[in-house]
């Protein structure tokens, strides 16, 4: 278990998109996990996804207890979601403000589905199926972008509602990305 470097945009692996994991409860899926788990952890992150950390797979891993960085955030369980499938419950979408391990001292407003179903597997390979809304289903999409190589500037519809963490929230004590 590590605690792993985080790619930054730009980084050319984070474009790509991430490959299925075809076997489950493998030594390999199991130190990938611990080693996001950490890097997550350290980071004070509401996810992470696997190529974040420079490995092209189907992987991320989500959950919001209490964090430094979303301070009024709703908590959302620890979650480890393989080979996941969104759908989108209806057209609501809503604007919220996001960050990123792999953008880091930066924020944007970002629309996002407000309800979405959920599909995948944990690395055992038992399957996930849940219906969420709000942060939970912010966070999810976020996470799951990443493996299809979007980052959520791409995102943004006004580039005037992007910039740096401490000049948008000069303030407030938002921890750095």
């Amino acid at each position: 278990m590590a605690n792993k470097t985080v790619l930054r945009m730009g980084d050319a692996l984070l474009l790509e998109q991430a490959k299925p994991i075809l076997q489950f409860n493998t030594p390999e899926l199991h130190t990938l996990l611990a080693d996001m788990s950490e890097t997550m952890a350290y980071m004070d992150g509401a996810g992470i996804a696997a190529p974040q950390i420079g490995v092209s797979l189907q992987v991320v891993i989500f959950g919001v207890g209490s964090n430094p960085r979303y301070p009024d955030a709703e908590q959302v369980p620890y979650t480890v979601l393989i080979n996941p499938t969104l759908n989108f419950i209806d057209d609501a979408m809503e604007d919220g403000w996001e960050g990123c391990l792999s953008v880091p001292g930066m924020r944007g407003v970002v629309p996002r589905y407000t309800r979405l179903h959920y599909t995948g597997f944990d690395q055992f390979g038992a399957p996930i199926d849940r219906l969420v809304s709000g942060f939970h289903a912010r966070v999810v999409q976020h996470e799951c972008d990443h493996l299809i190589g979007v980052l959520y500037p791409m995102r943004i519809k006004n580039l005037k509602d992007f910039g740096y963490t401490d000049v948008l929230f000069p303030n407030q004590d938002i921890q750095e990305d």
